[in-house]
């Protein structure tokens, strides 16, 4: 395994700020913007939502002409991979990689998320964007908040001291990580009604909660008029439990046992992205398959940058940092997931440092500077 295979130290410690870090993302964004990579791709993504409408309708007229038959859970998880694509268009949308006007991207996304996907926008946009403008960063980064896991050292010590269920269940945390993930999909759409009915400032809330209850009750009422009922609970359980595995499997990689940022830490944005993100190898294929995720250091440092000129991004990001000498992580997909997993049972059992083992000690730096 080489240096771009592992994570940075865990922790990334105070240092005096460099004045030549200053320019450092000016310097990459300049070759960007020469390349043209910020110009939008309007035909592949227009060929891309005509196409998600296309498939979906299809599978929409094939669940109602195949009729009640166990052959329909076939379909649910055909559904689970088509909304999931869908999700990761309304994530471009988000991030103003479609179009230039913001409210075009702004209701993209919400028709999308909301209406397509049947999760709120409004709820993922506000997570999201806390999330990208401090990734890693404890007590900033919701992706790392603790709640059934413990995400950072931290957090795992205090599950150990409470011992119990709890200290038992976080010391195997990493097994039950992706089991975990057969829910997320119910979680999504609980999440998105809890915004919508719940007292917190929001913008759009009755074109949200519309669409969200619209396409939600029309699905549900559809999957029951077709099959019967315990054909209908099972259609409904391999989308939902699919779909959440399939999100939750191509956001897990990027950041899951990459470095934690203490609070208070000074360091310079390109490098606050790049060490906190990891690459996943894998060609087109798995361009397609993560939907454009697999390039999170790249995405991070440009969120409004078209996916598909995130492939032309990596090797000028690539070479500034291996010039600069700055860790740049890029691995294959099932060894992030092993990296995953061992990262957080060895932070469920409290250790300060879930990183160490040889593989990861002959190769990292010992220090960040910012």
């Amino acid at each position: 395994m080489t240096m771009s295979d592992t994570a940075p130290e865990l922790a990334v410690r105070r240092a005096p700020r460099q004045p030549r870090q200053q320019t450092a993302y000016a310097a990459v964004s300049a070759e960007v913007q020469a390349m043209g990579l910020m110009r939008r791709r309007y035909g592949l993504y227009w060929t891309k939502m005509v196409l998600a409408v296309v498939v979906l309708a299809a599978l929409v007229t094939t669940h109602v002409l195949l009729g009640d038959t166990w052959w329909q859970l076939l379909l649910a998880a055909a559904l689970a991979v088509v909304l999931t694509q869908v999700s990761f268009l309304a994530h471009d949308a988000a991030h103003r990689q479609i179009f230039k006007s913001g409210a075009w991207n702004d209701w993209t996304s919400i028709i999308l998320a909301n209406g397509l996907a049947g999760m709120s926008v409004g709820w993922w946009t506000n997570k999201h964007t806390k999330h990208h403008g401090n990734p890693n960063t404890a007590g900033k980064d919701p992706d790392i908040d603790s709640g059934v896991l413990a995400f950072t050292p931290e957090q795992g010590l205090q599950a150990k001291a409470k011992g119990g269920v709890r200290g038992w269940f976080a010391a195997r945390q990493g097994y039950a990580f992706f089991p975990l993930l057969l829910l997320e999909g119910l979680n999504l759409h609980a999440q998105g009604l809890k915004l919508v009915f719940g007292r917190r400032p929001m913008k759009r809330r009755w074109v949200e909660g519309s669409l969200i209850i619209g396409r939600l009750g029309a699905y549900v009422a559809l999957v029951f008029f077709v099959l019967s009922p315990g054909k209908a609970f099972a259609f409904l359980g391999v989308q939902l439990g699919l779909y959440g595995l399939y999100m939750g499997a191509s956001f897990a990689p990027n950041h899951k046992g990459m470095a934690i940022i203490a609070p208070g830490t000074t360091i310079d944005f390109l490098r606050r992205q790049v060490m906190t993100s990891r690459n996943i190898r894998g060609g087109r294929f798995m361009d397609f398959a993560l939907g454009g995720l697999n390039y999170q250091v790249e995405h991070h440092l440009f969120p409004s940058m078209p996916r598909p000129n995130l492939r032309r991004a990596q090797p000028v990001v690539k070479a500034y940092c291996e010039k600069n000498g700055i860790h740049y992580t890029e691995t294959g997909l099932f060894t992030s997931y092993r990296i995953v997993v061992r990262y957080l049972n060895k932070v469920g059992l409290g250790a300060r440092d879930p990183f160490d083992c040889p593989l990861v000690q002959a190769t990292r730096p010992r220090t960040v500077v910012g």
